[in-house]
């Protein structure tokens, strides 16, 4: 099962965020992959723009998720909620095909707050309902003060949220590795 195709998305554009190490996190424990990062940085939303036909990262990005055996989610609590470039970028895979009928995805979210994101995945579930994706449940991977779960290399030290992560992230791809056996 070493060939799955795992596609990582974050939600955070910053080079050095929480969530894009706790993605990262999650990359090493899924296990050997040919693993990815999609590109979020998409012109926002707008059918006049679609009309003049799919821009490029953006008919990249949809490809890229039809084509993976799972996806990872790292999505930060901006106000309570996702961030806008998630939202932008789900806006855009709205439109024209399914490239997340029925994959495999699991969401994990690091925020400064008490509840490490509580909020935001409830947001972000309830989003992704209309795409009709396996949307794992659990186990939840809420990581609350994430600036002293890693170290400076950026590995997760938080020895809870490691087992939590390993966890979901072996549910992961024992769903993905059913999908394509």
């Amino acid at each position: 099962m070493s060939d799955l195709k795992l596609v990582g998305l974050c939600g955070s554009l910053r080079k050095e965020s929480w969530n894009r190490k706790l993605m990262h996190a999650a990359k090493d424990a899924f296990g050997p992959a040919e693993f990815t990062e999609g590109n979020l940085r998409l012109p926002l939303f707008d059918e006049d723009l679609e009309a003049q036909g799919m821009p490029a990262e953006v008919t990249q990005l949809k490809e890229l998720i039809a084509n993976a055996d799972a996806v990872v989610i790292a999505c930060p609590e901006y106000n309570k909620a996702p961030p806008g470039v998630l939202k932008n970028a789900l806006d855009w895979l709205s439109r024209g095909g399914a490239p997340w009928k029925d994959k495999p995805v699991a969401i994990v979210s690091a925020a400064a707050g008490r509840a490490g994101g509580e909020r935001t995945q409830f947001a972000l579930r309830l989003m992704m309902v209309a795409f009709r994706p396996n949307l794992l449940q659990g186990p939840e991977m809420l990581l609350s003060n994430p600036s002293k779960a890693f170290d400076d290399q950026g590995n997760l030290t938080d020895e809870v949220a490691a087992k939590l992560l390993k966890e979901l992230m072996q549910d992961l791809r024992s769903v993905a590795g059913s999908r394509s056996d």
